[in-house]
């Protein structure tokens, strides 16, 4: 696989690093996933579970071996020093500081591993008016403006449906790593990344940033064309419940819906700029749309050229033709359910091939591995530096 033979030691929690992490397992790293010696990621014990293990601990951290280890010690911390001499990425998500009050931190692993790719992703980065400030994807989502973006038509935010900074994070930073990497195979040294959450949304804004940059005022949100103010590129509510959504605004889908309806008068309206100004065709369609259910719609669209989809939710979405098709449903050897790899190679496609480990279930392998007698180990276990499943 593309990445066998690259060692990432993973310092991360909850899902950012974590997924960024899994992501280089699936393509064939060998990625040691370290955890504290009392209960180890939380995220080990948030949500359904499955086999033992829950749904959200196993999609972001199958692949990996963990290592439950006191960071805190100087027995501790050696070992995890040993381990860096060895690896080629080491990732950290914790707060600003924190490694370097345990010693870890970038210029200290260094002296010992030069040519380690060091990635630290946090909420608002290594530096910065907000750098200390604590936050998950919600508050980053509210600073960077984005949350202001996804609003009910009385004004009030929308839970966002997905993390866009975790998730946005953790791709930059699955970027940075490569890029860094591909950087170390010409010069022969490392480097440090300091990754924000807030930066990678920030960047992602290109498409709705227009107003705040050329006209110094924020945008509003439904009459923006990605944001509801285009009539063909928003939700409608249909007959009997749930709901469709028209998923391109260019003029042929538009032209080839409302001549398929007789209603050629409207396909003006849709040139016109996205907000109010479209409300005629807007309220149309809502009517419209009323019309039918669901399945109807969905059987009238069938062979139109006509950016169209059913809403479905989560479990409809997973029992999906298409989404088996893709392989994004996979199960591992006990039967557990995994999301799929999205990176397809054709050549050398990921795998998974190992089910999400239990806390320090590779501890003792690992420390024998770097060089540690079976006494020490013993020792390091005996003095709980050192935790096994």
């Amino acid at each position: 696989m593309k990445l066998t033979g690259i060692k990432v030691l993973d310092l991360s929690r909850f899902l950012p690093g974590s997924h960024l992490a899994m992501m280089m397992a699936d393509h064939g790293a060998e990625v040691i996933k370290i955890e504290d010696t009392k209960a180890g990621d939380p995220v080990r014990y948030i949500g359904a579970e499955s086999g033992g293990q829950t749904v959200y601990f196993r999609n972001a951290n199958r692949n990996k071996k963990s290592l439950s280890l006191d960071l805190k010690s100087d027995a501790g911390r050696e070992l995890f020093l040993r381990l860096a001499e060895g690896a080629d990425v080491l990732l950290e998500t914790f707060r600003p500081g924190v490694v370097g009050r345990l010693g870890i931190d970038y210029d200290s692993v260094k002296a010992r591993a030069p040519q380690l790719v060091y990635c630290s992703i946090s909420a608002f980065g290594q530096d910065g008016p907000y750098r200390d400030r604590p936050a998950h994807d919600l508050s980053v989502c509210a600073l960077a403006g984005v949350a202001s973006l996804s609003v009910d038509p009385n004004g009030q935010p929308n839970m966002p449906c997905m993390p866009p900074s975790d998730m946005g994070g953790s791709l930059m930073a699955f970027g940075g790593i490569l890029m860094a990497l591909v950087g170390r195979a010409r010069t022969g040294k490392g480097d440090y990344l300091d990754m924000s959450m807030y930066d990678s949304l920030v960047s992602w804004t290109p498409h709705i940033a227009g107003k705040a940059l050329a006209e110094g005022r924020a945008p509003e949100p439904w009459q923006e064309r990605t944001q509801g103010g285009a009539a063909f590129y928003r939700p409608y509510a249909v007959k009997g419940g749930g709901h469709i959504t028209l998923g391109g605004s260019e003029m042929k889908f538009v032209t080839n819906f409302l001549s398929a309806m007789e209603r050629e008068d409207l396909i003006e309206v849709a040139k016109r700029p996205p907000g109010d100004a479209q409300a005629e065709l807007r309220d149309y369609l809502i009517e419209t749309f009323l019309t039918k259910t669901r399945d109807e719609w969905s059987a009238w669209f069938e062979g139109r050229d006509i950016c169209f989809a059913p809403v479905l939710d989560l479990k409809e979405a997973f029992d999906n033709a298409h989404l088996h098709a893709r392989d994004m449903l996979l199960r591992d050897a006990d039967g557990n359910a995994h999301l799929g790899i999205p990176i397809k190679f054709r050549e050398e496609p990921g795998a998974v091939h190992m089910q999400a480990p239990a806390l320090g279930e590779h501890s003792e392998e690992i420390a024998l591995g770097a060089g540690l007698s079976a006494d020490e180990v013993a020792a390091l276990k005996e003095k709980g530096v050192l935790r096994t499943n």
